[in-house]
């Protein structure tokens, strides 16, 4: 069996210094926290893979093929793939547990 605590997915997460850190992977998917703080700016681009977040803390807006929607703790998103989005409007750090099916393009 893989698990993972949260801490574990944190720390590991601080570690690697970045603002997104894949912690499975495996053929038919991936997953991996994504970190942006308040007022940060979001630079990602379309995946290649469908892709869910879920908010497992701070508050944002995410705009999804033009559409806005306010997104906090609890709340889940589903992006096709090759769709473009962007979380914005970054009221507190936000903290996503990211899916990717199939995993993620390296």
């Amino acid at each position: 069996m893989d698990a993972w605590t949260r801490s574990d997915v944190e720390a590991a997460h601080r570690e690697a210094g970045s603002l997104y850190h894949e912690f499975l992977r495996v053929p038919a998917l991936s997953c991996g926290l994504y970190v942006l703080e308040a007022g940060a700016a979001d630079p990602q681009s379309p995946h290649a893979e469908d892709e869910i977040y879920h908010v497992l803390g701070g508050r944002a807006v995410i705009t999804v093929a033009g559409e806005e929607r306010p997104v906090a703790a609890g709340d889940t998103v589903y992006v096709a793939a090759g769709v473009h989005h962007r979380f914005h409007s970054i009221e507190e750090r936000l903290e996503l547990l990211v899916l990717f099916a199939p995993a993620e393009s390296a």
